[in-house]
């Protein structure tokens, strides 16, 4: 028996166009669309998941729905998440988003000799990720998983930040185990949230320290060596190149500060001399309308009914047997 399609939701006819790569709880393809008003072809990275991992992206709508109309963070498109039959007929959810033509930064770099970017283009990007932290943290959110995979480049060679699905409110540490003490990419996290699970702005700064000596060096951080936890409970940093410019490493080595240390935040390092253009204060300005915590716990709440529902729903439809095989 087929699932009835009543269930799920409308949306643009999307046409498959190529796979662009696959993360942690979901896989992003390229898909092409007709414009309803122009009738031109448009395009549109389609995030997509499956019921497993549905919690996680839906999570992520309800935190990008939060920056629309932000320069410096990936779109979404459309008010809710698209709910979809695939050719085997299993139940899948996508999230439309704006489509990153130059890849990500990590493509990006690849065009480059040694992967290392000139000195004005990292000081151009460091820029940009710093203003789309600061639309970050100030919505109360610290993005947790700040690495070049993660920052897009579009057209004219602007940077946006994307792949909020390890996000999560600033000062929550419930995530933290001693066992698995990664809220994101262990090679980038901060001191602080490795050895007490703090999840605080600083750990997106840290990261933000490794991307920048990654776009001088060519190299991951802690390359020069092998990367193990107690490096960073000892206080160890990656290792800070001595060619690099004079400002490039103080500003590496305030991101790399305590998290303790109130001089750290976003706005100091935009006013960094490291930086010497002037930053565009003004759109980082739309940064109130914060959610709180529970109201974002009784919104996951909701989608948890909901996607039980569905469980619930293809099991009776496709039968225990291949439903087990399913989820």
């Amino acid at each position: 028996m087929r699932i009835d399609r009543s269930i799920v939701n409308k949306g643009p006819e999307l046409e498959f166009d190529k796979f662009l790569g696959k993360g942690s709880y979901a896989s992003v393809s390229l898909f092409k669309y007709k414009g309803k008003r122009d009738g031109k072809t448009h395009y549109a990275a389609v995030k997509t998941s499956n019921i497993k991992h549905a919690k996680s992206l839906y999570r992520e709508f309800q935190i990008l729905s939060e920056f629309k109309g932000c320069s410096r963070i990936v779109q979404c498109y459309g008010t809710k998440v698209l709910e979809r039959i695939n050719e085997e007929g299993y139940l899948e959810f996508k999230i439309p988003m704006e489509y990153a033509s130059e890849g990500s930064l990590r493509d990006f770099t690849e065009r480059f000799n040694g992967r290392k970017l000139p000195d004005p283009w990292i000081r151009r990007f460091t820029r940009m990720i710093l203003e789309g932290l600061g639309m970050i943290h100030g919505r109360g959110y610290v993005h947790c998983d700040l690495k070049p995979e993660n920052i897009l480049v579009f057209p004219g060679f602007e940077l946006k930040i994307s792949d909020f699905g390890l996000s999560k409110r600033d000062g929550d540490s419930a995530w933290w185990r001693p066992s698995r003490p990664f809220a994101g990419t262990p090679i980038y996290m901060s001191p602080e949230s490795i050895s007490q699970g703090e999840t605080r702005s600083g750990l997106d700064l840290w990261s933000l320290g490794c991307v920048v000596l990654e776009m001088y060096t060519g190299k991951r951080p802690w390359w020069h060596k092998n990367y193990k936890l107690e490096d960073l409970k000892k206080g160890y940093t990656p290792l800070i190149p001595r060619e690099l410019p004079c400002d490039a490493k103080f500003f590496v080595m305030t991101c790399f500060m305590s998290e303790k240390d109130k001089s750290k935040n976003v706005f100091t390092l935009l006013r960094h001399c490291f930086l010497r253009e002037d930053v565009n204060y003004k759109i980082l300005e739309p940064l109130v309308k914060n959610e709180s915590s529970k109201d974002l716990a009784l919104e996951l709440e909701k989608i948890e009914h909901r996607l039980s529902q569905l469980r619930s729903f293809s099991r009776k439809t496709r039968g225990i047997g291949e439903s087990q095989h399913v989820f």
